[in-house]
């Protein structure tokens, strides 16, 4: 209904908002709103227009005092309540210093008064270094380091130093320029990187074990290194260079293992044919010298006929060794030559013609044999007459 709808007089008792009497009452006040809430909740407020139990018109009773303790202390209790990771360690400070040290799991603490850091200690973490830097030979080569490392003492990476991984990185920048400002451009891009690696990392393990950074460096890593883009051409050129020498000496070595163990072998046969010869002769000397001590004894009881004796088996030794057959003539001064070589090297020039002709293979030793009979005969003739001479002489 209108507020002016006519037989309505004027009058203000038709006013949706009940505002009877034309008194403006406004929205409700906050306090009074907050007494009834606290009233309804049994901890005091405006219970009646009385109010016989409040001193100050709506104060809070040492009852809902209590409670509001009680509640602050368990939610005080539960926020002390903290989990560490299995792969982190707990650093706990109370008013700010240390305290103690906490493994994983569950664990509680004073809320407000102690608090929780923690720290990984059991992944490996790493970083890189890298940076143009000036070899031994005043060269400029790009080197980049990985470097592996994990955390062995939280209360020492979080408050040795103000940032450890910040000063891990700088100690490893200048650990790496100090080594290779003592290297050679070749060998750090070559031979020589194994060696700069190792060097590196002895280098950083003495600069940050003063400082204590509770870190450890697992390992580091060089990787390969490069020249500035100006002159990659011609490393590219040395570094095959290098390699090529590398192929050479392997092949050379190679050839070595293959030669060695023959040469080995021809030195073992040399002197073992050595040491036979040397036995053999020693044996022989041996021998000679037994038949002369046996001899010695026939020459005392007959020099004579023992010397003419060695003489005649001296010569039969010499002349059945030789063609040429030596004929003194008794009474005469004059010595005859049959140069049997001659006759016999004649022979065979005779015989080459019918040999021509000849078939089969049997017909060449008959003829061999043929051809040595005079000399076998002269042989025999000589040995008669060697045996003649040797039974005259000795009467």
């Amino acid at each position: 209904m209108a507020w002016n709808q006519p037989g309505n007089g004027n009058n203000n008792d038709r006013d949706p908002w009940k505002n009877q009497g034309g008194r403006d009452q406004g929205p409700p006040d906050l306090d009074e709103a907050i007494r009834n809430l606290l009233g309804k909740l049994g901890l005091g407020g405006n219970k009646g227009n009385g109010g016989g139990n409040n001193k100050s018109g709506g104060g809070i009773p040492s009852r809902g005092i209590g409670v509001i303790v009680i509640l602050a202390v368990v939610i005080w209790f539960i926020a002390g309540f903290y989990t560490v990771k299995e792969a982190e360690r707990g650093v706990v400070l109370r008013f700010g210093q240390y305290h103690n040290l906490v493994e994983s799991g569950l664990h509680w603490r004073p809320f407000l008064v102690d608090t929780v850091e923690t720290v990984d200690v059991s992944n490996v973490q790493q970083f890189q270094s890298e940076g143009f830097m000036l070899t031994q030979d005043e060269n400029v080569v790009h080197v980049e380091l990985d470097v592996q490392y994990r955390i062995v003492n939280p209360r020492d990476y979080l408050y040795a130093v103000e940032n450890a991984d910040r000063s891990l990185a700088q100690a490893t920048d200048s650990a790496l320029r100090f080594v290779v400002g003592h290297t050679t451009m070749d060998e750090v891009l070559t031979v020589g990187r194994e060696s700069v690696r190792q060097n590196t990392l002895e280098l950083l393990e003495n600069i940050i074990a003063p400082y204590q950074l509770g870190i450890q460096v697992v390992d580091v890593n060089l990787l390969p290194a490069r020249p500035p883009e100006a002159v990659k051409d011609a490393f590219d050129d040395a570094i095959a260079a290098q390699e090529d020498e590398q192929r050479f000496i392997r092949e050379a070595e190679a050839y070595a293992r293959e030669i060695e163990p023959l040469a080995r072998g021809q030195v073992r046969r040399i002197l073992q044919e050595a040491q036979a010869y040397r036995e053999q002769t020693v044996l022989k000397a041996q021998g000679e010298v037994a038949r002369f001590e046996e001899l010695l004894p026939q020459y005392k009881a007959a020099p004579v006929v023992t010397r003419e004796r060695l003489y005649l088996e001296t010569l039969e030794k010499i002349y059945s060794n030789t063609a040429k057959v030596m004929v003194d003539v008794e009474g005469s001064n004059n010595m005859m030559y049959l140069p049997l070589d001659k006759i016999l090297e004649k022979q065979r020039a005779t015989q080459e013609p019918a040999r021509s002709e000849a078939q089969g293979t049997n017909s060449s030793p008959t003829r061999s044999s043929t051809s040595n009979e005079p000399s076998n005969s002269s042989r025999s003739s000589n040995s008669v007459r060697t045996s003649d001479r040797f039974n005259d002489g000795r009467g």
